[in-house]
C-alpha cells in the first residue's frame, strides 16, 4: 500500500511518480490497473537492447503492413491508415482495462461520474471518451473530458485532472483511462463497501528553463512524428531537485531515498543522471 505523491514535470514531458506508505486518513479512492495491449507483435531490436527495454509492444503485425505498405516506407504517407486503425482500436483497447478497474472497484457502473480519457494515438469526433462511455454502458450523462497529445506526462496530467474532479465534486467516482491504464479516483470512500488502496496526496508539472523543443511531436501526412534533443536526461537532472522541494517540502519530506520511485523517463540515461544528481 501506497500514497501516491506525484509531481509532474514537463521539459515539455516526463511524469515522475513517487510514493510513501499510505497514512489511516486516506482520502482518496484509487483501484489500479496497469497493462494489456492490443496485440500481438514483441520485437526486440538493437534500438530496445540500447534502451535497455526487453521488448516493445506494438498492433502491427505482418498482415496489416502488408495491407499498408506505406507504414514500412519511410516519410511515406499514411496517416489515413493509420487514422482508420486507432480510432477504431483505442476505445477497445480502453474499454479492457477500464472493464477490469471497475470490476476490481466492485460497485456499479452507475456510480461512475466522470470519465476522464487521454490518449496520443487518434484524432476523431466523436472522441474516444464517447466511444468508449458506449462500450462500457456508462451512463449518457456522465461527465466526459477527451485529452490528446499529451506525450509522455499524459498520466500524471490527467490524475491531477481525475484528483482535482473528486476532490470538488462530492461523492464523484472518476474513471480515468490512458492508454492500457484505468483507475477509479474518488474522495470520503465508503470504507463499507469501498478499499481504498492508494492516496493521491498532490500532484504538479512545470515547465523547465531552456527546453522549448527538447521534445516535441508533430501530426504529419506520415503519422506522428517525434523529435528529442540529446541534451534532454541533462535539462532533467538539472532541475529535478528544485521539482522536488516544490513538491515535498510542504509535507516535510527532504530525504529523497526515504521516497519508493516509480519514473516514466524513456530511457536509462535519464534515470542514470537523475540518480547520481539526488545521490540515490
Amino acid at each position: 500500500m501506497a500514497s501516491v505523491r506525484p509531481s509532474a514535470l514537463r521539459v515539455q514531458p516526463r511524469f515522475w511518480l513517487l510514493a510513501r506508505p499510505l497514512q489511516p486518513t486516506a482520502f482518496s479512492r484509487l483501484t489500479t490497473l496497469i497493462t494489456t495491449s492490443v496485440s500481438p507483435i514483441a520485437t526486440t531490436s538493437p534500438t530496445s537492447r540500447r534502451s535497455s527495454s526487453e521488448c516493445r509492444y506494438m498492433h502491427l503485425d505482418e498482415e496489416i503492413l502488408k495491407e499498408n505498405p506505406n507504414m514500412c516506407a519511410y516519410m511515406a504517407s499514411s496517416l489515413d491508415a493509420r487514422q482508420d486503425m486507432v480510432v477504431m482500436e483505442v476505445p477497445k483497447l480502453g474499454k479492457e482495462a477500464a472493464a477490469k478497474a471497475i470490476k476490481e472497484w466492485g460497485q456499479p457502473k452507475s456510480k461512475i461520474t466522470h470519465l476522464v480519457f487521454c490518449t496520443t494515438s487518434g484524432v476523431d469526433m466523436p472522441g474516444a471518451d464517447y466511444q468508449l462511455t458506449k462500450l462500457l454502458g456508462l451512463r449518457p450523462s456522465v461527465k466526459r473530458l477527451m485529452m490528446y497529445q499529451q506525450g509522455c506526462f499524459a498520466g500524471g496530467t490527467v490524475l491531477r485532472l481525475a484528483k482535482d474532479l473528486a476532490e470538488n465534486n462530492a461523492g464523484a467516482r472518476a474513471l480515468f483511462g490512458d492508454g492500457a491504464a484505468a483507475v477509479i479516483i474518488g474522495a470520503d470512500p465508503d470504507t463499507l463497501i469501498e478499499r481504498p488502496l492508494f492516496q493521491l496526496v498532490s500532484a504538479a508539472q512545470t515547465i523547465l528553463p531552456d527546453s522549448d523543443g527538447a521534445i516535441d511531436g508533430h501530426l504529419r501526412e506520415v503519422g506522428l512524428t517525434f523529435h528529442l534533443l540529446k541534451d534532454v536526461p541533462g535539462l532533467i537532472s538539472k532541475n529535478i531537485e528544485k521539482s522536488l522541494v516544490e513538491a515535498f517540502s510542504p509535507i516535510g519530506i527532504s530525504d529523497w531515498n526515504s521516497l519508493y520511485w516509480i519514473a516514466h523517463p524513456g530511457g536509462p540515461a535519464i534515470l542514470d543522471q537523475v540518480e547520481a544528481k539526488l545521490g540515490l
